[in-house]
């Protein structure tokens, strides 16, 4: 695995991303004639061509999260819960959603991660901080499936870049934990994806670039939606993104001296890349349904995706590289012929996502309704590498590498109900209740023999595997399924017109590990009709997956001191390698994996009242047990290797380090939200401001293991993400013009420092700000023209891995890029 830590090999500018899609092309040429037949232009708010006076969060829409009650609004939940409109999604640039969402709900982070491998392209998305997997990401209510990508500390998460932003009607931020309702995941909140119903034609063309000219990006998309003869929808939303590559990088001071001392040779400069990858994008969604009869109605959604992506790595130099190195075993072997100026590996993927969802629903009655449903996704992740070598082989390698295939693949059965029972009571008690199968199943497919093959040359201190990024192999291959059971009751109350409860029940069963039960208790006290207090208690869990409990991964080097060849490996925590480890004096130090446990509380105030005002303030502390980590640090004996070598692993010979996922410590996560909006009409026009705060901080209770966490990680863990965030939204509308100004306020977070004097730093606040203008140029054209910080503004310079030609952070929260401006034409009919 390719970090900013490891030895490093690299790549010449400019090399083309590997195109895998034939059928990909065909439908991105049709899309584009289309597009320029129709006039290029579509919104996010496809049919309502006014940018101006759209509520970032509208509290009178009725709510399909954290309630199965049909007629609950954001004001009057009993949990908070954010909506997102379409158009609010529409006022940001970035072609992923999760770029979207961190703009718009600030106790939503995501980092960018260059050089991070497969980070890079499914990058971390954290809602109030905690892991990217304890957050769950519905579809119309329906439960996405996962990412085959497996990330930090392992968190295996949804990755919602594959649903085209101009698809969604609106998002819903379920900020509150919901296993006991939604099952597995649901620590940290819920996150609602609602896809567009409404008919109409649409498309839109936007273009932008970084004020440094670099990151061009291209956005094309359409829309046609059909009504149904009046008896339902039928949606399809396409969506074409091409990005090109940031860089805010120096050149290494190591190939400022090997230029210097080989002035024949032409060292680029910089030698490796920090910023954004090259990314293409192609993105579909259907939703439709029909109503068959007054009570029965069938209904069916889904996305398909592909993308393809690559990026630098660490620049290899000849001068200090152990691949550089000949030998008699192999005259022919010369990479100096190959690479004279170094290296840069090129590592890449080409994804597909696809996802499925069709089901019935209906009335038995007025008081009874029933859900049935079936929904497949797959996720696949197809890894290369470019621009490197297996020096073990010698003159034998390739160049080109296909690393290995993840793929990721979730079926489920539903059956949701609903009765409302009449008590006399001041509106009928909701009971709902249901039943769900799940079955995941995570498979690897081992990479080209060359790309993780142990080669003749490793004897004499020449490294295996493709450089930069070993491939999967044979052994780490397999397919590892789990299923699950559950069932589930919900009941919602009104015991008198003020006051409101509600409480929840789940059972689940799993395959791997046994059952949990989860319980979720809320309330909601209406002093008027304008000012409410609400609470919720409830415990959570997130069930490991497949692809942490069974998959492993080896990483091979060499030593710089013995020129011996070794290998760090993440193993399976139940398999072999845990039982050589276990095996030693004092007994099993490796458990198999457990789920993460949650409880959260949450006490909150609401208020609106007739001028236009509405605020929101809510406390929350979250408790979660058992969550995962890597455990390393096991050191193997040379008896130890000779294991690894009878069981056949690949380089085992050498293994140093062996880790496993284990549950290793427990978290405490505070916080406050606080939003306030205001509409009305100000300045001859229509204007809506919007103040979202939040403050959110993580500690670690317990080490579940000792040593875990030292000073460094866990500073890094606790203040590696700002305490503070807010973001201010001003929206006006007069006549056919529009105005959006959005201020992003960033506090202060932490990151490593490897300077030699501290070891740490700490990165002072940030505002960004952002602005657009619209006009509506003809009753179905409109034009857009603005820029995401508008201003600027870059962070801190960053100490840290400065010798590499870093400049800023590779941990920050926000764009490193500085300022980008964009152009948009958008039409609607």
């Amino acid at each position: 695995m390719e970090t900013p830590y490891s030895s490093g090999f690299g790549s010449a500018r400019g090399a083309p991303i590997r195109r895998g899609h034939t059928m990909k092309h065909l439908l991105t040429t049709a899309s584009l004639a289309v597009l320029a037949s129709s006039l290029t232009g579509f919104d996010a708010s496809a049919h309502a061509q006014s940018d101006g006076a759209q509520a970032q969060t509208d509290r009178d829409t009725i709510i399909v999260t954290g309630t199965r009650a049909a007629n609950r609004t954001a004001f009057d939940t009993l949990a908070p819960v954010d909506v997102l409109t379409g158009e609010a999604i529409g006022q940001t640039v970035s072609p992923e959603l999760i770029d979207s969402l961190a703009q718009l709900v600030p106790s939503f982070n995501v980092q960018r991660l260059p050089l991070g491998d497969g980070q890079i392209f499914v990058r971390p998305a954290r809602l109030r901080s905690l892991s990217p997997d304890q957050t769950l990401v519905l579809i119309n209510g329906k439960r996405r499936h996962r990412s085959a990508f497996l990330g930090n500390r392992g968190a295996q998460a949804v990755d919602m870049a594959q649903i085209p932003s101009s698809a969604i009607s609106r998002i819903e931020v379920l900020r509150d934990g919901a296993s006991a309702q939604y099952g597995s995941d649901a620590i940290a909140g819920v996150i609602n994806i609602i896809l567009d119903s409404q008919p109409g034609f649409s498309s839109f063309g936007q273009y932008s670039q970084y004020y440094e000219g670099d990151g061009e990006l291209y956005q094309l998309g359409a829309q046609a939606g059909f009504d149904l003869d009046g008896r339902g929808f039928l949606v399809l939303s396409a969506e074409y993104s091409d990005a090109s590559a940031t860089s805010r990088s120096r050149q290494r001071p190591d190939a400022i001296e090997f230029q210097a001392a080989n002035p024949q040779l032409n060292v680029p400069d910089p030698v490796q890349r920090w910023g954004k990858p090259d990314r293409e994008a192609f993105r579909l969604a259907l939703n439709s349904a029909f109503a068959f009869n007054t009570a029965v109605e069938g209904y069916v959604f889904g996305t398909l995706g592909w993308g393809s992506g690559v990026n630098d790595f660490n620049w290899r130099n000849p001068a200090s590289t152990s691949a550089y190195n000949t030998t008699p075993l192999d005259p022919n072997y010369n990479l100096a012929a190959i690479f004279p100026a170094g290296f840069t590996p090129r590592f890449g993927q080409d994804d597909t996502d696809r996802a499925l969802t069709a089901g019935i629903r209906g009335e038995l009655n007025p008081a009874f309704s029933w859900d049935l449903s079936a929904s497949y996704g797959r996720n696949e992740i197809d890894y290369f590498i470019n621009e490197t070598i297996n020096a073990s082989l010698g003159s034998a390698s390739p160049t080109e590498f296909r690393a290995g295939i993840l793929r990721q693949r979730d079926f489920n059965l539903n059956a949701d109900f609903v009765y409302l029972l009449d008590t006399g009571l001041a509106e009928p008690v909701n009971i709902a209740f249901g039943l769900e199968r799940r079955d995941e199943r995570f498979e690897i497919e081992a990479g080209d023999l060359a790309s993780y093959q142990v080669g003749p040359l490793a004897a004499v201190g020449l490294p295996s595997g493709s450089n930069g990024f070993p491939g999967y192999s044979d052994l780490q291959a397999g397919t590892f399924d789990q299923e699950s059971y559950a069932g589930y009751l919900d009941v919602e109350a009104a015991l008198t017109e003020q006051l409101t409860v509600g409480g929840a029940i789940r059972y689940e069963d799993y395959s791997d590990f046994g059952s949990t039960t989860d319980y979720k208790l809320s309330g909601r006290f209406a002093f008027t009709g304008n000012l409410a207090v609400r609470g919720t208690w409830s415990t959570g869990f997130r069930a490991p997956t497949p692809g942490q409990l069974e998959s492993e991964r080896t990483s091979q080097g060499l030593n710089s001191v013995t020129l011996n060849l070794v290998t760090n490996g993440r193993f399976n925590p139940t398999g072999p390698v845990a039982d050589i480890i276990n095996a030693r004096p004092g007994g099993q130090v490796i458990l198999p994996l457990t789920p993460e446990t949650s409880e959260n509380r949450s006490v909150g105030v609401v208020f609106r009242n007739d001028l236009g005002f509405t605020a929101t303030l809510d406390l929350y502390q979250i408790d979660v047990e058992d969550r995962f980590s890597t455990r390393g640090g096991f050191q193997l004996t040379d008896a130890e290797r000779a294991q690894l070598v009878a069981l056949g692993i690949p380089g085992g010979e050498s293994v140093s380090n062996a880790s496993f996922f284990q549950n290793v410590f427990d978290t405490r996560t505070r916080g406050v939200d606080f939003v306030l909006n205001w509409a009305g009409q100000a300045l001859a026009g229509d204007l809506n401001l919007t103040l979202a705060y939040n403050w959110n901080e993580t500690t670690v209770t317990r080490e579940a293991i000792a040593g875990v966490f030292n000073d460094v990680s866990r500073r890094l863990f606790e203040e590696g993400l700002p305490q503070h965030n807010a973001v201010f939204t001003a929206d006006y509308t007069r006549g056919r013009w529009g105005v959006v100004a959005r201020a992003r306020h960033y506090g202060q977070w932490t990151d490593i420092d490897d300077s030699a004097d501290v070891l740490f730093q700490d990165f002072s606040p940030i505002t960004l700000v952002d602005v657009a203008a619209s006009f509506q140029l003809t009753d179905n054209v409109r034009i857009r023209a603005g820029a995401e910080n508008v201003f600027d503004t870059y962070p801190d310079e960053s100490r840290n891995q400065a010798n590499r030609g870093l400049i800023y952070s590779r941990n920050a929260p926000y764009d490193t890029d500085g300022g980008k401006w964009y152009f948009r034409v958008s039409a609607a009919f």
